[in-house]
């Protein structure tokens, strides 16, 4: 099954083209890695795979459904979302236990809503997925920057999304930290039961292992897409960032370097 397919898709705000012409399919059950510099354009592909922006020219279809000619307020419950912009909107006071579960309401800051006992397991057992578990009961404003990006996934996989689209998951974190979440995120990309993801980062050192697929950006413009094996080579790495790059892989991880001299 096909959960997105862009076709020739651009996008121009202000006279400014922040997508120029991109072509890129995404399968079921693939793990993909979108790489590029500071205003590549990452952010602004995860708007259009989120149903958040759509193209002004080109086509994009979500989950099988083509924007512009589908309810969006329909489609969105079925892609799950992490970004520090969603963060913004948390609650400081609210118990992470309700960060969580209101997920299902499609809420930030739980009213009177009410819950069954269902959507409770659920949270629960995503809280301990994502090892937030002993967080339940404390506000979202006293975590740390680590607890919080956790406490964010569980989230967006409270509604068993369809797709789930990570932006920046790893950015602030110190090295224990980051870490940490990779290994998570890790463990989340080699579920086979997991969904379909999108990972969004500036640095190779961010990629988990389980990770199938990488899309390298720049300009807009997608400078290769594919197998990530194929698509994160020293060369193309360099033609990304401008930068002649040595690129390696260990035990599922990979590093770039700047060649010196």
């Amino acid at each position: 099954m096909t959960v997105a397919q862009l076709e020739a898709v651009s996008i121009v705000r202000s006279g400014a083209t922040l997508l120029d012409s991109v072509d890129w399919t995404i399968e079921e059950g693939q793990r993909w890695v979108v790489i590029g510099p500071n205003g590549a354009g990452k952010t602004t592909m995860l708007q259009v795979l989120g149903a958040q922006s759509h193209p002004t020219k080109g086509t994009a279809r979500i989950l099988g459904e083509r924007l512009g000619a589908v309810d969006v307020f329909e489609l969105r419950p079925r892609i799950g979302v992490a970004s520090a912009a969603l963060a913004d909107r948390i609650p400081r006071s609210e118990r992470v236990a309700d960060v969580v579960v209101s997920a299902a309401y499609a809420v930030m800051g739980r009213w009177r809503e009410n819950y069954d006992d269902l959507d409770h397991a659920r949270a629960q057992e995503l809280m301990q997925q994502l090892r937030v578990d002993h967080l339940a009961d404390r506000t979202f404003g006293t975590l740390s920057e680590g607890e919080r990006k956790r406490v964010q996934i569980a989230r967006a996989l409270m509604t068993d999304p369809e797709l789930l689209l990570l932006d920046e998951p790893a950015a602030g974190l110190d090295l224990t930290g980051r870490e940490s979440l990779v290994a998570t995120l890790s463990d989340l990309c080699l579920d086979e039961f997991a969904p379909t993801t999108v990972l969004v980062t500036h640095h190779v050192e961010e990629i988990p292992e389980g990770v199938s697929h990488a899309l390298l950006l720049k300009g807009g413009r997608v400078v290769a897409a594919g197998p990530i094996e194929a698509v994160l080579t020293a060369d193309l790495l360099s033609q990304t960032f401008e930068l002649p790059l040595a690129v390696s892989q260990q035990n599922g991880r990979w590093a770039a370097r700047v060649i010196r001299g």
